[in-house]
């Protein structure tokens, strides 16, 4: 392939943030792989930066892929976030300006978008707008902006107006989920339908493994929980608040253990005060939990020790446009789901592969039929929980369909 061209990745996230070694990095090393010039712009933590720069800038250059950041900074709210975008935009500028070669960006999400329309309009650079998701809408219901005061009012018109702009001078649009994709084209916005691509959060599928794990390795961990012998675990993974419904989730563990001997193994880098506070309110017994973190690594190991995982997430608007990271990493792994519906394309995934139960409303009698069901046809779910992963959300599958939308330039 001709180098004639440079794919700018750009980023608020950070390459040495979680999400950025999960979400953003196989991606990337793999496109890399297949010949693309890349270079990445992103907005480091510096906490995450100091742990893990080492561990990225190797990762980068073994794939000869360039790395430029600004440091994130954090304070008050809209300042900070005004200082990041314009620290990107200045290192994304300098990149553009000292290339010898046409620059396409790809930008994750709407503050990197509006770099990407500036320079589209500017330097009539590419432009993939990868959108994640409905951005602004995701602020006002997950209540970090407030639309009843002018600020918050403010910010939410200005996006939706920049949101219809992106879409429409993007060469390409990424969306989480084909939901997502129909909303857009009933907005009839003057744009070909067909440059919008749906590639959902992928799955590394031989990290998340059944196989590929070592047995001493999950004895080890077994044994340090030793509460979880001849137990159903119920098991939750990833961060607390804003979205994710802990007293639903433990109203639901109290159904299941009312039943049956069982765990709930909730498995966060967060703060236990939510999960014990939904518990009191559910009357659910502490000493059936579980909290503890995990490493990336040893994610495979805590979700393998799962009969089941739950995850119930607040059914608003923006998340008809959200693919849970989560879902293919514990379908991977061998483990069914309960899940709520309405959040993007979980539910359909869900009913065309039966490798998991769905609840539509959150109330005792939606609880008592998703955990009849689960006991019931456990083994079934079980069976078609890694084929579905293999099917909607491999990581290789992921690549070739940005491979495709990166050969259009």
């Amino acid at each position: 392939m001709s180098n004639s061209k440079t794919f700018l990745f750009v980023s608020i996230d950070g390459m040495t943030d979680p999400l950025g070694q999960s979400q953003v990095l196989p991606y990337l090393t793999n496109l890399a792989k297949k010949g693309h010039k890349i270079c990445i712009v992103s907005c480091e933590k510096k906490e995450n930066w100091d742990l893990n720069h080492t561990l990225i800038q190797t990762i980068v250059s073994e794939a000869n892929i360039n790395w430029n950041y600004c440091f994130y900074k954090s304070g008050k709210p809209f300042i900070s976030q005004l200082q990041n975008f314009l620290s990107l935009k200045k290192k994304v500028i300098s990149e553009i300006k000292n290339s010898k070669e046409h620059t396409i960006l790809h930008c994750r999400s709407y503050l990197p978008g509006l770099i990407g329309l500036y320079s589209k309009k500017k330097f009539n650079s590419g432009f993939i707008f990868d959108m994640r998701g409905f951005w602004a809408d995701e602020r006002v219901e997950g209540r970090i902006w407030n639309k009843n005061n002018i600020i918050g009012a403010s910010l939410y018109a200005y996006f939706k107006k920049k949101e219809k702009e992106m879409m429409i001078a993007s060469d390409a649009i990424i969306s989480l989920t084909d939901k997502a994709k129909q909303i857009i084209i009933a907005w009839n916005l003057p744009l070909n339908n067909s440059k919008i691509q749906v590639i959902p959060c992928c799955v590394d599928i031989e990290h998340f493994s059944k196989t590929n794990i070592s047995l001493s390795q999950l004895e080890l961990l077994k044994n340090q929980m030793p509460q979880l012998n001849n137990k159903f675990v119920l098991s939750y993974i990833g961060s607390i608040g804003t979205w994710y419904m802990a007293d639903e989730m433990l109203a639901f563990f109290k159904i299941l253990s009312d039943k049956i001997p069982a765990i709930f193994l909730v498995i966060t880098k967060d703060g236990p005060e939510l999960i014990y506070n939904a518990a009191q309110k559910a009357g659910v017994d502490i000493n059936n939990l579980i909290i503890k973190p995990s490493s990336r690594s040893d994610m495979p190991y805590h979700i393998v020790l799962s009969t089941a995982s739950v995850f119930f997430i607040n059914p608003t608007f923006s998340k008809l446009a959200s693919s849970p990271t989560k879902m293919g990493e514990i379908l991977s792994m061998g483990v069914p789901i309960i899940t709520n519906t309405n959040i993007g394309d979980v539910d359909a995934i869900i009913h065309q592969t039966n490798c998991g139960v769905t609840i539509r409303h959150f109330n005792q009698v939606d609880y008592q039929i998703a955990v009849d069901n689960l006991l019931r046809n456990l083994d079934s779910y079980r069976d078609n929980t890694v084929s579905t992963a293999m099917t909607y959300f491999s990581l290789m599958d992921g690549v070739e369909k940005y491979d495709a939308v990166y050969r259009l330039f």
